[in-house]
This record gives C-alpha cells, sequence and structure tokens, in this order.
C-alpha cells in the first residue's frame, strides 16, 4: 500500500526526480565527450573514374583574396581537435580570371562585416579580424565590379557571403537547389535575404558525373571550371574544381570540412556542431571519401578547405597569380 505520510511521499518524488537528472547529466557528458574525442570514421570505398578532360586557356589564373577570419577552438572545428588551440578560420576569396569572364568562388567578409556579425545569435559570435574587402583588392587590381561575370558561392551561410553586398550588380551563380533553399527562408540564409538588388543567375547541374560525384556543371565548357553539388553542410552547398593550364587541379571544398583534416585524418565534425548547423552525416562522409579517393589517384588535385588558413598557402594572395 502507498504510504499516508506526505513528507515521505515527497522526499521518495525528490529522490526520484535527483537520479532522473543525475541520469540525464550522465548521459549529455557522455554525449559532450564523445562528440569532441576522435574516432575512427569509416568511409566508402568509392570509384571516381577517369580524370575528367580539361582544356583551360594559356591566360587563366587563380588569386587569393583574403579578406578577414574568425578564431575558433579546434576542437569545433574536427572531432578530436584541442581545446587549447585556436584555429584561425579563414574568410578568403578566390578569384578566377578567364578569358571568357572573371569569376569570384565565395565572397569572404565584406566592408559591412562587423554589421553581418551582429545578425547572428550570441553564442555564434566568435573573435574575429577584419581584413580588406574583397572590393577594395578588385580595385587594387585595376578592376571594377563590371569586370566580375560572376560570384559563386559554395553556400550561403553569412561568412561566405558577406562580401556580396559591395558587389552591386555582380551576378551570383546560384543552382536551383540554392534557390530553394535561399527562398526556404531559413536562419541560415537571413543575412543574404537582407541584401537588396543581388542578382541571381540560375545554373543547372547538366553534365555528367565528375570524379564519382553525380552530377556535374561546366561553367565555361571547357572543363576549366567545373561546380558539383555537395549538399550534406547544407542543401546549397557545392565543391568547386579549377583545373589550371600547368595542370594543377584545386578543388574548393565550401564547408565539406571546416579544416584539412577533415579530409586528411579523416575526420569529421563534433557531433555537436554536425547538429546545430544540420547537417547529413552520411552524405558529409561519402564526398569526404570522394575528395581522398580523387586526390589518392590523381595527385595533381589539390584540396582547399574554405576556412583552413593554411591550405590556402598553396594559392598566391594578390596581386600574384597561380596558372
Amino acid at each position: 500500500m502507498p504510504s499516508s505520510n506526505p513528507t515521505l511521499n515527497i522526499k521518495k518524488i525528490l529522490t526520484g526526480s535527483f537520479v532522473v537528472f543525475i541520469a540525464c547529466a550522465v548521459v549529455a557528458s557522455v554525449a559532450a565527450w564523445q562528440s569532441f574525442t576522435p574516432a575512427s570514421l569509416r568511409l566508402d570505398d568509392p570509384d571516381v573514374g577517369v580524370l575528367p578532360p580539361a582544356l583551360p586557356p594559356s591566360a587563366m589564373s587563380v588569386t587569393s583574396l583574403p579578406t578577414g577570419s574568425y578564431d575558433s577552438p579546434a576542437a569545433l572545428t574536427f572531432r578530436g581537435g584541442s581545446w587549447r588551440e585556436t584555429r584561425h578560420m579563414a574568410m578568403t576569396q578566390v578569384l578566377i580570371r578567364h578569358p571568357k569572364g572573371n569569376l569570384l568562388i565565395d565572397a569572404g567578409a565584406g566592408t559591412n562585416v562587423d554589421s553581418h556579425v551582429l545578425t547572428l545569435p550570441a553564442m555564434q559570435r566568435t573573435p574575429y579580424r577584419r581584413g580588406t574587402p574583397a572590393i577594395e583588392q578588385l580595385a587594387a587590381l585595376g578592376m571594377k565590379p563590371g569586370d566580375v561575370a560572376g560570384v559563386i558561392p559554395t553556400h550561403a551561410h553569412w561568412d561566405h557571403i558577406s562580401g556580396l553586398q559591395d558587389l552591386k550588380d555582380v551576378p551570383v551563380l546560384i543552382s536551383d537547389r540554392a534557390r530553394m533553399f535561399i527562398a526556404s527562408e531559413t536562419e541560415d540564409t537571413k543575412l543574404l535575404r537582407s541584401f537588396q538588388n543581388v542578382r541571381f543567375i540560375e545554373y543547372k547541374f547538366d553534365g555528367g558525373s565528375y570524379l564519382g560525384f553525380p552530377r556535374s556543371h561546366d561553367v565555361w565548357g571547357d572543363g576549366s571550371v567545373v561546380i558539383v553539388p555537395a549538399p550534406g553542410h547544407t542543401p546549397d552547398s557545392v565543391v568547386v574544381f579549377v583545373n589550371l593550364p600547368s595542370g594543377k587541379r584545386l578543388a574548393f571544398l565550401g564547408d565539406l570540412t571546416f579544416q584539412m583534416e577533415g579530409i586528411d585524418l579523416p575526420a569529421e565534425k563534433p557531433w555537436m556542431m554536425r547538429r546545430i548547423i544540420g547537417e547529413r552525416d552520411n552524405e558529409v562522409r561519402h564526398d569526404i571519401a570522394l575528395i581522398r579517393a580523387a586526390r589518392e589517384k590523381y595527385p595533381q588535385i589539390i584540396a582547399i578547405a574554405a576556412h583552413d588558413s593554411k591550405a590556402f598557402q598553396a594559392i598566391p594572395v594578390a596581386p600574384s597569380t597561380l596558372r
């Protein structure tokens, strides 16, 4: 029979609640610990096929335009990273000079980056360093916005599109999936939607498979700039392959991984970060496997994670160029 003593009943209830609280705390602590500790990442062994042909013009070149950086503990950038190490996360734009039209990959931090950061939830604001916005670096190279045929965002997160606000009337090249993602009015695309007079030009993945990616879009039709869908990080995420006259091939990964450890070890992002972002783990892992397999089979491929400052050392800073 249940006790008729109210005090005893209350004590039992409180004791039971405390046990449940402790159990939940233990489970949460274990999950958090597992989120950041190293773990073997099991990947597919995909067939990336033959190296796709490319006929880049001899005048083609690439240049990096560093526009700033923000700080993050390495532990938040890849699983197994140290809490004691700070990574300076690159916000770098890439200029592709091509006779058919100059292109930019991502838009980096713009002149109004301070106000753009304030649009983020408070917990996502981290220390950052302002660099020289791309619009000013282009001017130093003797280029006007009208000299740019288009910007290819690897995806629509704020740190990849901040500089679009400066590049008025420059076409922004997006896929049909990106258009739907932007139109969905998700928090991820809030900053981009706030920009006035952004001129989107939609492309289709009208080409066949490319190094294991199922579809592709050849921007200039010569194999020099090829975009493939990689929608694991965000629905609009892409990888951009830039193939140079020298035979070097650059793979701009966007945020498929934050740092190159994501490819080299390999190591996915911590569980907590993946859940905050809303990543689709299986798609991310498959695309990491594709990039690793492509690099192993074709050593001329250089992969560059969008926020890895060291990876960008493979590309000279303006005014120097890589051909």
